[in-house]
């Protein structure tokens, strides 16, 4: 699977919250840094790390990639995404955008991620 469609792969899970497809993009030994908390360092802190984030929100977002560079096994990216994220306790829905960056390694011939940093550019009040 090539980058590219691994990031489309991401963006389809994250707007279904599917932890179990998430997971499996991501490499054996994977950080997830999100925005407002501690680095999720491990396969089971980044499963509960996305199982918190569904807990409280549904997203509705599309990604747009800006770069790739592949250095051998490793590669980065840089990607934005924008769209809706709707508050479940609240019940409303707000502006979503982020500014990330994604570095993958290939593990057994396929590209996982493996380490996943974001930041907003829809700040909430």
């Amino acid at each position: 699977m090539s980058i590219e469609v691994l990031l489309k792969a991401y963006e389809t899970a994250l707007n279904t919250n599917d932890i179990e497809v998430i997971l499996n993009l991501y490499g054996q030994s994977p950080v997830f840094m999100p925005q407002h908390a501690p680095a999720l360092i491990g396969r089971e802190a980044v499963r509960a790390g996305y199982r918190q984030v569904f807990e409280t929100i549904q997203l509705k977002v599309t990604f747009t990639i800006h770069e790739v560079e592949v250095l051998g096994d490793t590669a980065w990216a840089r990607t934005s995404s924008a769209g809706r994220t709707r508050i479940l306790a609240a019940g409303i829905e707000v502006a979503e955008g982020n500014n990330e960056l994604f570095v993958f390694k290939r593990e057994n011939g396929e590209w996982k991620i493996h380490r996943y940093l974001f930041s907003t550019t829809e700040p909430r009040a």
